[in-house]
C-alpha cells in the first residue's frame, strides 16, 4: 500500500498496517451486529407459517419477504393447514406466471370458480386413524367446476370430505375402505377402496396411487377407468386409459369402478361464447403451417412405466 509522506513523496506502507485496519473494521462490524436489537425475530420464530408439501407440513420460506405479490398470488392456496368442505375462493391467473408473462396460451376470463378440496387419500394416515377397515356414507353428489368428474360428499365418524364420485354412486350408499390384503381376493362393490393386492384380476379401477400413501394421481378424469391385469411378486400391473401399462406396489390404494360423468366427452359446445365461459381464449387467426404432428401415425405403445425399485443385475449377483 502506498501513502504520501511528510516530504510530499510516496512511500510504501508496511503490509501489517493494512491487515490490522481490515481486522479492526471487521471486528467493529460484528460487534454492531451482536449488539443491535432484533425484536421481530423471536416473534416470527414462535409463530412460523406452515405450508403443505407432499402431505407434510413444512415451514414456509417466504416469511421474511415483504413482497405484496406473495400474499395476493400465493401458489400454495390449495394446501391449507386445516381441511374444509366449504368452497374456497381462488384467483384466476390468466395463464401468467409469477413474473407476469404468459406461460400458457389460451387461458383467460371465464366464470368465477371456487375450489373444493378433494381428499385423494381414501386411506387415513396419522394419529387417530383406523387400523382396519371403516365405512363412510355418501351424503350428496354434485358438479365441480374445477374438474370434469362429479364429486361426492361422504361422512364417516366425525369427519366429512369430498371424494371423486364413481359412475353409479348415489346418495345413501355405504362405501368401505380397507387396507387389509388377505389370501383370497375380496368381492368389492363400486366405490369401495382397497389395495391392489386385495382385488381380483380384471377389476375396473380408478383413482390409483403411484406410491403407497401418496394419494391418487392416475385415472381421475370423467368416464375413465383402468384394468388390473396381473399381480407379480408383490407388485401389480395396471392398464391405464391410454393403454399404457404401469407397475406399482400391491399396497397402493385404488377405487373400484369407473369415474362418474361418462358423457363428458359427448357434450356439444354449441357456440364460441361457451368456451369463453369455461375460461378458454381463442387461438390466433394467423395461418400456421401444419407440422409433423398432423396426419395419421401408427406408433408402438410406450414401455411399461414402473414405480417399483427392482434390484439390478449386479445386486442379484
Amino acid at each position: 500500500m502506498l501513502r504520501r509522506g511528510p516530504g510530499k513523496q510516496w512511500r510504501r506502507a508496511p503490509a501489517g498496517g493494512a491487515a490490522t485496519m481490515a481486522v479492526s473494521s471487521l471486528t467493529r462490524a460484528l460487534g454492531a451486529l451482536l449488539l443491535s436489537p432484533a425484536p421481530s425475530l423471536p416473534q416470527i420464530a414462535q409463530n412460523p407459517r406452515l405450508v403443505c408439501l407432499g402431505g407434510n407440513l413444512l415451514p414456509a420460506c417466504h416469511r421474511f419477504s415483504t413482497s405484496s405479490n406473495l400474499s395476493t398470488n400465493n401458489p400454495m392456496w390449495k394446501c391449507r393447514i386445516k381441511y374444509t368442505t366449504r368452497p374456497v375462493g381462488m384467483k384466476k391467473t390468466g395463464g401468467r406466471d409469477h413474473t407476469g408473462r404468459i406461460a400458457v396460451h389460451g387461458i383467460g376470463g371465464g366464470h368465477k370458480q371456487r375450489y373444493r378440496m378433494i381428499d385423494f387419500q381414501r386411506l387415513r394416515y396419522g394419529p387417530g386413524a383406523e387400523s382396519g377397515s371403516y365405512e363412510e356414507k355418501v351424503i350428496q353428489i354434485q358438479y365441480d367446476p374445477c374438474r370434469s368428474a362429479d364429486i361426492a360428499l361422504v361422512a364417516g365418524g366425525k369427519q366429512k370430505r369430498w371424494i371423486i364420485a364413481t359412475e353409479n354412486m348415489q346418495p345413501g350408499d355405504i362405501l368401505k375402505t380397507s387396507r387389509h390384503i388377505g389370501r383370497m381376493a375380496v368381492s368389492a362393490n363400486e366405490g369401495d377402496a382397497y389395495p391392489l393386492g386385495a382385488l381380483p384380476v380384471g377389476t375396473l379401477i380408478n383413482n390409483l396411487e403411484s406410491h403407497p400413501g401418496k394419494g391418487a394421481q392416475y385415472i381421475r378424469a370423467a368416464g375413465t377407468c383402468g384394468v388390473l391385469l396381473r399381480k407379480v411378486n408383490g407388485t401389480a400391473i395396471v392398464q391405464l386409459p391410454s393403454k399404457r401399462h404401469m407397475q406399482v406396489l400391491e399396497t397402493c390404494m385404488a377405487t373400484v369402478g369407473r369415474v362418474s360423468n361418462i358423457d363428458h366427452n359427448k357434450r356439444i359446445i354449441g357456440k364460441a361464447g361457451r368456451n369463453r365461459w369455461l375460461g378458454r381464449r381463442p387461438h390466433s387467426g394467423l395461418w400456421h403451417r401444419k407440422g409433423g404432428w398432423a396426419g395419421r401415425k401408427i406408433r408402438p405403445l410406450p414401455p411399461m412405466k414402473s414405480y417399483v425399485n427392482l434390484p439390478t443385475a449386479a445386486a442379484r449377483a
